[in-house]
């Protein structure tokens, strides 16, 4: 999993960096996971803003503006709360795009409605509409995480890329 996340990361630095955008992310579930793989590249200070790790709902509410009506109505893992998310990046940093992920890593948390490796992953951007898509990875703890991550770099790419 590790060699196909690398060249993600990769292939997104390279097309960020050639249309001279930036990119920043609020972490849940992969608590900061998703800014360490991409700032992992050299030079990612070119186009890497700023990561929000918002693992609790306190932090989602300060650090994005969340609203706690948001957590309490629907819970921190849901569309709502991932919309809001990627809404706060946008208001919160300079970045061009804004990834959030947010879900149920494992291995305890999970129910029957939402369980183990239940994920949302939200886009916002300053030339797109917001929009989060929701997934179901298999496996343990480590496995749930770094699915996330790879998802939200494959997505990135495409929205890049169709941008």
């Amino acid at each position: 999993m590790l060699e196909p996340i690398k060249n993600l990361v990769l292939q997104t630095a390279a097309e960020l960096k050639t249309r001279g955008l930036t990119l920043a992310t609020a972490e849940s579930c992969t608590g900061g996971g998703l800014s360490y793989w991409l700032t992992s590249v050299p030079g990612s200070s070119d186009w890497f803003e700023r990561g929000f790790v918002t693992y609790s709902n306190d932090a989602k509410i300060d650090m994005l503006g969340v609203k706690a009506e948001t957590l309490k109505n629907y819970g921190a893992v849901s569309e709502e709360t991932a919309l809001e998310m990627a809404e706060g990046i946008k208001r919160y940093s300079r970045a061009d795009i804004g990834i959030a992920i947010t879900g149920i890593a494992g291995p305890d948390g999970g129910s029957p409605e939402k369980p183990v490796g239940t994920v949302w992953i939200a886009y916002g951007g300053k030339h797109f509409k917001t929009i989060a898509q929701h997934y179901v990875f298999m496996g343990d703890r480590q496995a749930v995480r770094l699915a996330s991550i790879a998802k939200a770099m494959e997505e990135l790419l495409v929205l890049i890329k169709n941008d």
